[in-house]
Formats: structure tokens, sequence, C-alpha cells
């Protein structure tokens, strides 16, 4: 959410010269790290004009008690979540929910360990809230590599889910 932004907004500005890219019809998805540099995306700019979050994050601090893997977010923030709480928000993309303008899908399994459910839930929930533009789907009995390894007609629905945001926003 910081020096990996401005990485992604200049890749982003560079994509945006060449003669075949639509300036008007640019969009941003990412899943795990990416749906997380996604959710912090739409929370800093509405440079794109719809947006596909799988399998992230949204909440360090929750994601600090609930992933198989928050806890070891220490490293990164100098301290665990409860000693830290203000840089674990900082960098927190649901701290910024109400900058959101770009139309969201969210795409979560809810059998997802590294990326919980509680996670996709609590940013749709403030997105709902604040009457943002954005759709929520769960897929069950998926865990977080869905997109690779989940069940065939899950995998092809994720697929008709993500055509259909992009035809539909873009």
């Amino acid at each position: 959410g910081n020096v990996d932004y401005k990485d992604l907004m200049a890749a982003t500005d560079a994509a945006l010269k060449l003669p075949f890219v639509d300036p008007t019809r640019t969009g941003v998805c990412g899943g795990s790290y990416g749906g997380f540099m996604t959710n912090w995306i739409v929370g800093h700019t509405d440079r794109f004009k719809a947006a596909i979050t799988e399998r992230s994050l949204s909440n360090l601090f929750s994601f600090y008690g609930t992933s198989d893997i928050g806890f070891e977010d220490y490293r990164e923030f100098g301290g665990a979540a409860f000693d830290r709480p203000e840089a674990y928000a900082k960098m927190s993309a649901i701290t910024y929910v109400k900058n959101v303008k770009t139309p969201l899908l969210i795409l979560h399994s809810e059998n997802d360990l590294r990326c919980p459910m509680e996670q996709a839930e609590q940013f749709y929930s403030m997105l709902k809230a604040l009457k943002k533009d954005v759709e929520f789907v769960r897929f069950p009995e998926e865990c977080h590599d869905l997109s690779r390894t989940g069940r065939p007609d899950r995998r092809l629905a994720r697929l008709e889910f993500i055509v259909r945001w992009w035809e539909t926003k873009l």
C-alpha cells in the first residue's frame, strides 16, 4: 500500500500510453496480495472504471487473529496488532472505505484460511452501508486456491462472474 501502490500506478500510466489501451475502459483486479492491493487502490484513486478483488484481505488488525499467517505480520509492522493498532489500521484498506468510488466485485471462498471470509464480509458490509456499487460472491466449500484447484463448476462460475462484471462495467 505504499511503494507497491506507486509502482502499480506507474505501470498503469505506462500502459495507458499504449495505442491499443482505452483509458476510459480500464479495470483493476487481483487475488490474495493482489486482492489487498485492489482494495487499497480503490480506496486511494478513482482512475479505474471497475475493479475485482478475490481472496483478499481488507483489515490487517482482524487478519492478525483470524488468518493462518496473520500473526506473522508483526515483522512488517514492528510489533503485534494489539501493540500497534494504529500501524495496522493505517495500512488496512478498510480504513479508506469511504473513499471508494470504483464499482467493486468481491469474490471469496468460504473455506479460505489464508484470507478468511470475514475479510471480504467486512469490506462488503461497509461498502453496502455506504451505498457503494459493490457485489459479493461467496463460493462454498472452496479454499484460497479456488482458481487453481477448485471444483471445476465453481472455477467456471468464477470466470463467468468475472466476464459478466467486465462486460457490464467496462
